[in-house]
């Protein structure tokens, strides 16, 4: 039995907390699962946590997350507790979105050591492990290769018992697999980004079976979730808005039939169920999450 569709926005800055409210407000009003926020710096984006707890205050079903936290910037005790709080004071509609890092020029303008690949997906899995025992023990003794927490309590609880979902975002075989063993929602990136166009990448059947291979008989309870950035609605009644100054997206001109026959295609050949659009998607992809959300 396929998981049923859900949809999420991404978005960054809103120039008021009128703006800010009224899109958290339309994202639940056009069925829109969970609003999510990137977490960089040097983009003019809001800080995630401050505007995620306004957004969850502002709204009643809304589900809201980091997509996703990048795991150098902060301690993974202070995260965690951040994280609970979150969870807590929105009546558990936080979902906690991990990522190990993928580029250096924010850490490097910030002076914060960004060590290679390896290192930041052993940090990572530390960090996995230490903050489920943060949400669930009542004192956390850890002693890793990167991190040591000595007679931490792990309070707050969080309100999702035994946490809140995790997601992880990866693309590579090493990162995939850790999410496999640990994490609950695992976003399927790319390699290839504008930082690393000519990067290698293997296909999607490789990434889901690596996946696959490290989740054993969890699999199954895994929610695989995709971006499709790139989708316009041509029989919306709303086109994208871009706003002046920002760069066109790529764009795939499809109908809402269409656009739902691909993504039940992707969801019965890959398992993909999550899908996030761009805030600037959201009302022209309305028709789409209408038909499929739930479904």
């Amino acid at each position: 039995m396929p998981r049923p569709f859900r949809f999420g926005v991404v978005t960054v800055y809103a120039p008021s907390h009128a703006a800010w409210v009224a899109t958290a407000r339309r994202a639940e009003e056009l069925g829109y699962s969970t609003l999510l926020m990137p977490d960089r710096v040097n983009i003019g984006s809001l800080a995630p946590m401050p505007a995620l707890a306004i957004a969850a205050q502002a709204t009643t079903t809304l589900r809201i997350g980091g997509y996703v936290f990048c795991n150098p910037y902060r301690h993974p005790v202070l995260l965690a507790r951040e994280a609970a709080t979150l969870d807590l004071l929105s009546d558990g509609r936080f979902e906690f979105g991990l990522g190990a890092g993928v580029e250096s020029n924010e850490p490097q303008q910030m002076g914060i050591p960004f060590g290679n690949a390896g290192t930041r997906v052993g940090q990572l899995e530390e960090v996995l492990q230490l903050i489920k025992r943060l949400f669930t023990e009542e004192t956390v003794n850890f002693a890793g290769q990167y991190y040591t927490v000595s007679e931490m309590k792990g309070y707050p609880r969080p309100a999702q018992q035994p946490h809140m979902p995790i997601l992880v975002a990866g693309a590579g075989e090493r990162m995939l697999k850790l999410a496999a063993r640990e994490a609950d929602i695992i976003a399927i990136g790319s390699n290839r980004s504008a930082w690393r166009p000519d990067a290698v990448d293997v296909t999607l059947e490789q990434k889901i079976a690596w996946i696959q291979e490290a989740a054993g008989t969890r699999f199954a309870d895994l929610e695989l979730s995709q971006t499709i950035y790139d989708l316009v609605i041509t029989d919306s009644d709303t086109a994208i808005s871009v706003p002046a100054g920002m760069p066109q997206a790529p764009k795939r001109p499809v109908s809402t039939r269409q656009a739902v026959e691909y993504l039940l295609e992707q969801r019965d050949r890959y398992g993909f169920s999550y899908l996030q659009i761009i805030d600037r998607q959201m009302e022209n992809f309305a028709p789409v999450v209408a038909r499929l959300n739930g479904a």
